[in-house]
């Protein structure tokens, strides 16, 4: 089972989603992020965050969704809705989900509330992440419309004001 984590600047979000999913994935799972208007670069703050947390950096890179490998199975956006952000739409067969998260690269403030964002988006995705590999996923696999529905109440977990789904 292969997935997408989609956004649009493929610098953040989609990177720490990309990390923590191949982080704790079982065998024969793995997830890659793209961009629909990749920013050429990883977020440095995403970068530290991930190696603080013990998950492997290398290879990470921001990328367009146009030079996939393999087409996924499962494509899950991450931008954050609460923020006005547009979600890029993947065209393939995949089955779709949106986890929003609103976006700490836009954080202003202190140094102390913008590592705060960082870990806020990595927590909540984190959270997600956990939730699909706790999905009878033996089951599921090859049925799209029973997937579709425990995809998009995980994209609800850790939804509050600010990070609408």
């Amino acid at each position: 089972m292969n997935l997408l984590f989609l956004c649009t600047g493929n610098s953040c979000r989609s990177i720490l989603a990309e990390a923590t999913f191949n982080h704790l994935a079982p065998p024969g799972m793995t997830a890659v992020s793209a961009g629909s208007h990749p920013t050429g670069f990883v977020h440095p703050k995403a970068l530290a965050l991930l190696e603080r947390e013990g998950i492997d950096t290398t290879g990470l890179r921001s990328k367009s969704w146009d030079g996939l490998a393999s087409s996924p199975d499962i494509v899950i956006t991450v931008c954050g809705r609460a923020a006005g952000e547009t979600c890029p739409a993947y065209l393939g067969p995949a089955v779709r989900a949106h986890w929003g998260v609103a976006d700490p690269a836009h954080v202003t403030g202190t140094p102390a509330q913008i590592e705060a964002a960082f870990q806020e988006a990595y927590l909540i995705l984190r959270r997600r992440i956990e939730a699909f590999f706790a999905l009878p996923l033996a089951r599921l696999a090859g049925r799209p419309a029973a997937l579709k529905p425990h995809l998009d109440a995980i994209g609800l977990l850790g939804a509050g004001p600010t990070h609408a789904s």
